[in-house]
């Protein structure tokens, strides 16, 4: 199935939109992580960790699952497949760890967020906290990695790939 070319121009602005915005909100989230994890204001940290947890909830989410929608329909509309080529299967298989991940993490983060809204002394859930640190940068290298996935999109089919390349090779007149 292949969609018209002005559904796949729209499909792939909403893709790059959803992604690239998804790379910079968990950017912003790391940020928000590292100065509050190295503020000595407790006020703060709150403030910032209640942040996080919107960010999170409200942007980061919503941005990756449009991502992972998108590029699925753009894999499964387009000749690229999501199948057929090495790049376009682990750009998927990066953004639905991504968007695993982010699921799992959802209630440590609203967790910590309630906890710093109470008020939160410096070594209050320091190991949880660092693990929000962790997880955004990871997610940050993740999300990267998917980006230049994108425009270098390094050459190599996977095994269905090529045996489909070859059937439509032999089916040529």
């Amino acid at each position: 199935m292949t969609m018209s070319p002005a559904l796949r121009k729209f499909t792939l602005v909403v893709h790059v939109i959803s992604s690239v915005s998804s790379l910079g909100a968990v950017a912003c989230f790391l940020a928000l992580g590292l100065v509050s994890i190295g503020s000595a204001d407790a006020q703060t940290a709150g403030s910032l960790y209640v942040a996080m947890d919107a960010i999170a909830r409200l942007v980061i989410l919503p941005m990756v699952l449009t991502s992972l929608i998108t590029g699925l329909v753009q894999a499964l509309g387009t000749v690229w497949g999501l199948l057929r080529h090495y790049w376009v299967l682990a750009k998927f298989l990066l953004t639905v760890l991504t968007a695993v991940v982010l699921l799992l993490q959802l209630d440590l983060i609203g967790y910590v967020a309630a906890a710093a809204a109470t008020g939160l002394a410096e070594a209050d859930l320091l190991g949880l906290r660092r693990s929000l640190v962790v997880h955004a940068a990871g997610g940050t290298v993740v999300l990267i990695t998917t980006t230049a996935l994108s425009i270098y999109k390094p050459r190599g089919l996977t095994r269905y790939g090529w045996r489909k390349q070859q059937r439509q090779l032999a089916n040529r007149p």
